[in-house]
């Protein structure tokens, strides 16, 4: 599919403030199947953006507004062509990888309750099939509401929940493939559904040993399709955030998002 994404961020402050240092996680990757024809980032008030990549892979915008300034907008634009399923290359993974995907995190700690609620679902040397049982005992687990949980909520808390949105989806998808052995990441991307505006979403990859990357999405219960664009990949959300900074004033802000994904 060719996919247009405009993402807008928009930084709201009670108060003027003098300085702001941001980063942003929203251009979309290249390879695997998925090709980004353009892309662009612009703020108001108008500075100089950047870009390097961090130690996943991933294009970091960031940029620095040095003048007093009471609202923030930033807004980027992809046009991406993307691919049926995620084309993974059968790569070996380094220790270093190993490490990353297999440790517990913040967001995705290898509990006990993880680890009983994930056991049903092992097949003894079928990787594949064992991350397609857990995903699917998880979209039969949870139930996909905004609202109950938070930015911060973690695997066990949503588990205990038995509710929360796409991050909460991924985070337990995370946690019960580590506790099975399976190495696992967090994707963080945009999902095309005709033409609806929605916010950012979030799936998770697992390795399988000679075929490479297989992309699952829990919250759907389904594999990565055309209608995923891929922006990010790390450990877990703290990873890969749409957006971080800080800014210098005493003032309090309020962020809104915009993203819409459309056919071209």
């Amino acid at each position: 599919m060719r996919l247009r994404i405009e993402h807008t961020t928009t930084f709201n402050y009670d108060h003027l403030i003098s300085e702001a240092f941001t980063e942003m996680r929203v251009c979309p990757l290249e390879g695997n199947g998925q090709h980004t024809l353009s892309f662009s980032l612009h703020t108001e008030p108008q500075d100089e953006t950047n870009m390097y990549k961090d130690s996943f892979g991933n294009d970091v915008c960031h940029f620095s507004v040095i003048q007093p300034h009471q609202r923030l907008l930033v807004s980027s634009s992809s046009e991406v062509i993307t691919s049926p399923y995620f084309d993974s290359e059968k790569e070996d993974l380094s220790p270093l990888d190993e490490y990353d995907f297999l440790m517990p995190t913040r967001y995705a700690p290898l509990t006990a309750e993880i680890k009983n609620f994930t056991d049903g679902f092992n097949r003894p040397g079928q990787p594949y099939e064992t991350a397609l049982a857990i995903m699917n005992g998880i979209s039969e687990r949870l139930s996909y509401q905004n609202g109950v949980t938070t930015v911060k909520t973690t695997a066990p808390e949503a588990l205990k929940l038995g509710t929360g949105v796409c991050q909460d989806y991924a985070h337990l998808m995370l946690a019960s493939c580590r506790c099975q052995k399976l190495l696992a990441r967090y994707v963080s991307g945009y999902l095309y559904n005709n033409g609806f505006s929605t916010a950012t979403h979030a799936w998770v990859d697992v390795y399988v040993p000679g075929r490479g990357w297989i992309s699952f999405d829990p919250t759907h219960n389904c594999e990565q399709t055309e209608r995923y664009v891929r922006v990010a990949v790390g450990r877990d959300y703290a990873d890969v955030p749409p957006t971080c900074g800080v800014f210098v004033g005493n003032a309090r802000e309020e962020m809104e998002v915009v993203v819409d994904v459309r056919e071209f």
